[in-house]
C-alpha cells in the first residue's frame, strides 16, 4: 500500500536556491515542503555577499540564466525590495594596466552582444563613479545590471512568501524510491516526507543528497572568506572588483586564489572578498587569505587602510567541474530534480533556477533551454 503524500514536492535545502525553488513551485500551484538539517540560510547562503551579477559571466548558458534571473529579481524587488535590502547599485570592474583594460573591454564586447549593458569608463572618468578609488588605474567597465541583496533576509522572505511548509533541524537520511525506482519522497531523522518529486538544493552538500538517491553528482566545496568592516557612512557606490576576478571564478585550481571585491551594504559595513580554495569542508580561517583580501581592498580603496575589520567568515561554494550548475530532472531517478552547483553565483542565479525548476515540475515551458544544465552530463557511477 502506498503511503499518503505529504505534498507535491520536497525541496532539500533552505538556502537561497531552495527558497526560490519553493517560491516559484508554489506559484505554479504545487504544494511544497522544504527541509533542512540546519536553519534557514544556515549554509552557503548565510556566508555569502548577496551578489546578483551579470558582469562576471561570459556569453553562454550561465549568462543567459543570469540575465533571466536578473529580470526575476527586478520583479521581486517591487514586492520585497526593502525587506531583502535589494540595491540596484551596479558594478564597476577596474583594470590596473592598459593590457588588463584591453582584455576587459574585449570581454565586455562579447557580453554586450549577448544582451548585457556594459559601458566603458576611461581612467579620467573613474572618480565620477567612485570618488575614493585609488589613482592610476587604467580604466573600467560599468555594469548597471549588477545588484545586491542581503542573502539571509532574501532566503527567509522568499520562503515566507512561498507559503511552503518548513522543517528545519531535520536531516535527510535517504531518498525514498518506489518499486519502479521513481522517487517517493525523503526519509529524515524525524520521519518520512512522501512526495512524487524531490528537489536537491543542498548546495555544497548536493553530491551527498544525490548519493542518497544512488547517483553521482560531482559537487565539491570551494572555501571562500569575507572580511567585514565596522559600519561606515556610504562611501562605496557600486560593487567594485578587479578584472582578474573573472579569471579566478573560471579557474579549476585547488590552490588559494584571491582578487579584490569590495562593496558597501545598506547596513553600513563594507564587505571585502573574494577568495577561493579547495580544502574540503575545512571551515577554519586562513590568515594568508585574509591578509590578501585586506591588501587587495586597500589597493582599490586606500581609505580602507584606516578602517577596522570587525569580523571575518567563511563559506563553501558548490563547485562543479564545468562551472555550470546542475538544474533539472535527473533521468537516472524519475522524480529527482537537482538545483545545485552554482559555485559563488547561487544568490544571483537562484531566481532563474527556481523558475526553471518550477516549469519542469509543473510541465510548463521553461524560459531557458535546460539541456546545458543536465545533471547527468557527468560520467555516471550509479550505485
Amino acid at each position: 500500500m502506498k503511503e499518503p503524500l505529504t505534498c507535491d514536492v520536497v525541496v532539500v535545502g533552505a538556502g537561497m536556491v531552495g527558497a526560490a525553488c519553493a517560491l516559484y513551485a508554489a506559484r505554479e500551484g504545487l504544494d511544497v515542503t522544504v527541509v533542512d538539517r540546519g536553519h534557514v540560510a544556515g549554509g552557503t547562503t548565510g556566508a555569502g555577499e548577496g551578489n546578483l551579477l551579470v558582469s562576471d559571466k561570459e556569453p553562454g548558458p550561465e549568462l543567459e540564466l543570469a540575465l533571466h534571473s536578473a529580470r526575476l529579481w527586478t520583479a521581486l524587488a517591487s514586492e520585497l525590495g526593502r525587506e531583502v535590502e535589494y540595491e540596484a547599485k551596479g558594478g564597476v570592474v577596474v583594470a590596473a594596466t592598459p593590457e588588463a583594460l584591453a582584455g576587459l573591454e574585449a570581454f565586455a564586447a562579447g557580453q554586450r552582444a549577448a544582451g548585457v549593458e556594459a559601458r566603458a569608463v576611461p581612467a579620467e572618468r573613474l572618480h565620477d563613479l567612485e570618488p575614493r578609488l585609488a589613482p592610476g588605474l587604467a580604466g573600467a567597465v560599468h555594469y548597471p545590471q549588477d545588484a545586491q541583496v542581503m542573502p539571509a533576509l532574501a532566503a527567509a522572505h522568499l520562503l515566507q512568501t512561498s507559503g511552503a511548509r518548513l522543517h528545519t533541524g531535520r536531516t535527510v537520511t535517504g531518498v525514498l524510491r518506489g518499486p519502479g525506482g521513481a522517487v517517493r519522497g525523503v526519509r529524515t531523522d524525524r520521519g518520512d516526507l512522501h512526495a512524487p518529486a524531490v528537489v536537491n538544493a543542498a548546495g555544497p552538500w548536493g553530491g551527498e543528497v544525490a548519493a542518497l538517491a544512488g547517483v553521482r553528482l560531482p559537487v565539491l566545496p570551494r572555501r571562500g572568506h569575507v572580511l567585514v568592516t565596522e559600519p561606515l557612512p556610504p562611501r562605496i557606490r557600486h560593487k567594485v572588483y578587479a578584472a582578474d576576478y573573472v579569471a579566478d571564478v573560471a579557474s579549476d585550481s585547488a590552490a588559494l586564489q584571491t582578487s579584490p571585491v569590495v562593496e558597501g551594504t545598506a547596513a553600513g559595513p563594507v564587505l571585502i572578498g573574494a577568495s577561493r580554495e579547495r580544502v574540503g569542508f575545512d571551515r577554519s580561517l586562513s590568515l594568508p587569505a585574509l591578509r590578501a583580501l585586506a591588501d587587495g581592498a586597500t589597493r582599490l580603496f586606500p581609505f580602507l587602510a584606516r578602517v577596522r575589520a570587525v569580523r571575518a567568515y567563511t563559506g563553501f561554494r558548490p563547485y562543479l567541474p564545468d562551472h555550470l550548475p546542475a538544474v533539472g530532472p535527473d533521468p537516472r531517478v524519475p522524480g529527482l530534480y537537482h538545483a545545485c552547483g552554482h559555485e559563488g553565483a547561487g544568490i544571483g542565479l537562484s531566481t532563474g533556477t527556481g523558475h526553471l525548476i518550477a516549469a519542469l515540475l509543473s510541465g510548463g515551458r521553461p524560459a531557458l533551454d535546460p539541456v546545458p544544465f543536465r545533471p547527468d552530463r557527468f560520467a555516471e557511477e550509479v550505485r
